[in-house]
C-alpha cells in the first residue's frame, strides 16, 4: 500500500470522478488553502453547520443521540463555543476507488488555533459528502472560515482490493448528502 502522489489524485479525479468539484491546483491567496498538494488534497468546509449545545442538558450517547444537542447554522463565518464542537461537511463528494483507503487530517492552521479537525477513514467504494468533527479546544470562541480549507485528505492505494468494501456491506453512510448525526 503506498501514498499516491498529486498526479494520481488529478487523473482519478479526471476519469472516475474520485473528487467533484475538484480544484487542480492549490488555492491560497488570502484563503485557508485548498485543493491538490504533493501528496493529498485539500478539502473545504461547506456553509453548513451543526453546533452542539447544552441547553437541554441532554447526554452525548452515540446509540441514541439527541438531535436536540445540536443548533442548525448556515454562514460564512461558523463561532464554535468554547471547549465545544460543531459537525460540518465538505464541498467536495467524493468516490473512492474499491483499492483505495484515505486518511485525513487537520489543517495547521486550524491545529495551531486549537480547532481540532477529526475525520474517520474514507473506506474503499465509500461515497458521499464528507461530514467533519470540528472541536474547539480552547477556552475562548473559535471562528470556521465556509468554503475555504479545512482538512487534507491522503489517498492510499493498495497491492490488491479489498475483498468486502463499504459498499458491498451497505454502510451506514453510503451516499451521504448531508451533515449526518451517530447512527446505530
Amino acid at each position: 500500500m503506498g501514498l499516491k502522489p498529486d498526479h494520481w489524485i488529478r487523473r482519478m479525479a479526471r476519469e472516475h470522478r474520485m473528487i467533484e468539484p475538484f480544484v487542480e491546483g492549490q488555492v491560497r491567496n488570502g484563503v485557508i488553502s485548498y485543493g491538490v498538494s504533493s501528496y493529498g488534497y485539500d478539502i473545504r468546509v461547506a456553509d453548513e453547520f451543526k453546533i452542539f449545545t447544552n441547553v437541554y442538558s441532554a447526554v452525548v450517547d452515540p446509540k441514541h443521540f439527541d438531535p436536540k444537542s445540536m443548533v442548525d447554522f448556515k454562514g460564512e463565518v461558523c463561532v464554535i463555543p468554547p471547549n465545544s464542537f460543531a459537525l460540518a461537511r465538505t464541498i467536495e463528494y467524493f468516490r473512492i476507488p474499491r483499492g483505495v483507503l484515505t486518511i485525513c487530517l487537520g489543517k495547521s492552521t486550524y491545529a495551531r488555533c486549537g480547532i481540532i479537525v477529526n475525520v474517520t477513514p474514507f473506506e474503499p467504494e465509500w461515497e458521499g459528502f464528507v461530514t467533519l468533527e470540528i472541536s474547539n479546544t480552547t477556552p475562548l470562541p473559535a471562528r470556521i472560515y465556509a468554503n475555504e480549507g479545512i482538512a487534507q485528505v491522503l489517498f492510499f492505494e493498495a497491492d490488491e482490493v479489498c475483498d468486502i468494501s463499504y459498499a458491498d456491506k451497505k454502510g451506514k453512510y453510503q451516499k451521504q448528502q448531508s451533515i449526518e448525526l451517530p447512527k446505530l
